[in-house]
């Protein structure tokens, strides 16, 4: 029997992308396209029964860092178990491309310092047949995937190609650096790369303690790389950044002076931190200005607290950088957490210095005040009075003692929950103002970075089902989130065929039970090349996933379909 449709998704309350009131509807989908909206005589090879249901575009999530991951899986989880179907990686400056064999050393240095990606598992994942940006593109389509990936020029890796020591060296760009960026900008920009991105912290720095080359360019430079992608005619910016270049307003003002020369769209991270909690009102001010005075300017924010997921079967945790458990974090888990038992063990590891070893930059800008027992269910908001601080002080134990022996719980299985940003006032009041902005998008996922303790690729499924449905006060309406992480997106990084459910848009849909829609707990598995683990966790709800016109999951379980794969420069509506 011929059908008309590949698919047909039948009977669902639509959500389309654009925000407004749901209907329900069919929705058809021929040749990788949504072929009709509304009611559908026609069969489908395969139907999907959406009654009940909530049918949205697929998710796009903007700030990824998959570079690696797309090399060696064709699966691009967790993010693609959490209704996404397009990624941006490459974010924050580093990645891959372009490299020379004296400079991959230091690029896999930086991925590993700044994204916590193991050197090992990079080493023995990448095979290194690419040396410019566009050769990378092209090593990146041997592969199938189960969703599509777009790809930023990183600045470090450009700035190491270009300038060799002296990028490691934070020197300043001359003449002739500058000159040659721009024109390898521009020729990535030709070769598919969807922008530049480029990172201002202190945070990224690799485990060696160097910061990332791009910490201190110069204004000049940053212009010469923009023009670079005004000269190719495409592109967006993404910067992440201290904002203390003296300081906001004026880091801000070359912004501003760079996108208005070049032309070019930039996005740029924001949060609450909590060493300068008021900061972030600063920027939301700024760029919203920006965004009224025309230019192309948006913010992606997350929508809980990031958190780091601190315990023994990851690579971080309170005491990894003390002399004695440096001395035993070579052991199998079972024999560590016996050795952890014997309270002279404990003794030696509380009171010992955590900073000697460690090689995590924000482990001293957390503290035991924003550390929680992350315990079943799940809970990204906890309670100040939960936190390891107030437990030690109830108890009158130190917070040490508490932390050290919520590891060992569990025979060492369980995690502590630490909240880095975002929780400054024990509350998500800050996450909320951003979102009433709308020149912010959801997002900041991280997605591929930072594998073994954080687990923040689950950012759109908490998104829904806390501020759509869960939130006693402030609840946003479910189809503007859906438009947000839809159409918002897929419109600012030039994925104009896709983000929203009408005829000719390609087919990336999601059916979903948003009342049952929820998050498993992570879980550490080991399945990263060179035996390396990575946190991965799972959602409810996700009746199906549709990806360029074919059904990739049900029920979260991936039926082995892989349509997806590299998105090369913007795409026309």
């Amino acid at each position: 029997m011929a059908h008309e449709y590949d698919v047909v998704i039948r009977g669902g309350t639509v959500m389309d992308g654009n925000g407004g009131t749901p209907f329900v509807a069919d929705v058809a989908v021929k040749d990788g396209k949504i072929a009709a909206v509304g009611e559908i005589s026609g069969s489908g090879a395969e139907e999907v029964d959406a009654k009940g249901m909530s049918v949205t575009p697929g998710f796009i999530d903007i700030h990824t860092h998959y570079d690696g991951q797309a090399m060696w899986d064709s699966h691009l989880a967790p993010s693609s178990w959490h209704g996404v179907t397009t990624v941006v990686m490459g974010n924050c400056g580093v990645g891959f491309a372009p490299v020379r064999k004296d400079t991959q050393d230091k690029v896999v240095a930086l991925m590993e310092g700044v994204e916590d990606l193991p050197g090992p598992c990079l080493n023995e994942g990448l095979d290194w047949t690419w040396e410019s940006f566009g050769e990378y593109l092209t090593a990146l389509e041997r592969r199938k995937h189960d969703i599509d990936f777009c790809a930023l020029l990183p600045h470090a890796p450009m700035r190491v190609y270009v300038m060799g020591d002296r990028a490691m060296a934070l020197e300043d760009a001359n003449q002739e650096d500058i000159a040659r960026m721009r024109e390898l900008t521009a020729e990535a920009i030709r070769a598919g790369a969807f922008g530049f991105s480029t990172s201002r912290t202190i945070a990224h720095k690799t485990l060696a303690g160097d910061h990332h080359p791009g910490l201190k360019a110069q204004e000049n430079e940053l212009m010469g790389i923009a023009m670079g992608m005004k000269d190719a005619g495409g592109g967006f910016i993404e910067m992440t950044s201290d904002w203390n270049t003296p300081d906001p307003a004026t880091e801000f003002a070359m912004v501003r002076r760079i996108m208005e020369a070049s032309g070019r769209p930039l996005v740029f991270s924001i949060n609450q931190r909590h060493d300068r909690t008021e900061a972030w009102k600063d920027l939301l001010a700024l760029s919203g200005k920006a965004a009224a005075d025309g230019l192309n300017i948006r913010c992606v924010a997350p929508p809980r607290p990031i958190g780091a997921l601190l315990g023994l079967t990851g690579s971080q945790n309170p005491f990894a950088g003390t002399r004695t458990y440096h001395s035993i974090a070579h052991l199998p888990l079972e024999a560590r957490v016996a050795a952890m038992r014997d309270p002279a063990v404990k003794a030696k590891i509380i009171t010992e210095d955590p900073a000697e070893f460690n090689t995590w930059s924000l482990l001293t800008r957390i503290g035991y005040a924003r550390m929680f027992r992350f315990a079943d269910p799940l809970n990204y908001a906890p309670a100040r009075e939960d936190s390891i601080s107030a437990i030690a002080a109830r108890e009158g134990r130190t917070p040490e003692d508490v932390a050290y022996d919520l590891l060992i719980e569990g025979d060492g299985k369980n995690f502590i929950f630490a909240c880095i940003v975002n929780y400054a006032n024990y509350d998500m009041e800050a996450v909320k103002t951003m979102y009433a902005q709308q020149h912010v998008i959801p997002g900041l996922s991280d997605g591929g970075a930072h594998v073994a303790f954080i687990s923040d690729a689950s950012f759109p499924t908490f998104l829904f089902s806390y501020w759509g449905r869960d939130r006693e006060d402030g609840r946003m309406s479910i189809p503007d989130l859906v438009r947000r992480q839809t159409k918002v997106p897929a419109t600012f990084a030039g994925l104009l065929d896709r983000g929203v459910i009408a005829p000719g848009m390609k087919a990336d849909i999601n059916v979903i039970d948003f009342p049952n829609l929820g998050l498993e707990r992570p879980e550490m598995v080991v399945d990263l090349p060179a035996g390396g683990r990575r946190l991965m966790q799972k959602a409810r709800g996700y009746v199906a996933t549709v990806k360029a016109g074919q059904v990739t999951y049900r029920n979260g379980v991936a039926t082995g379909a892989l349509p997806g794969g590299l998105v090369r420069g913007a795409q026309a509506g």
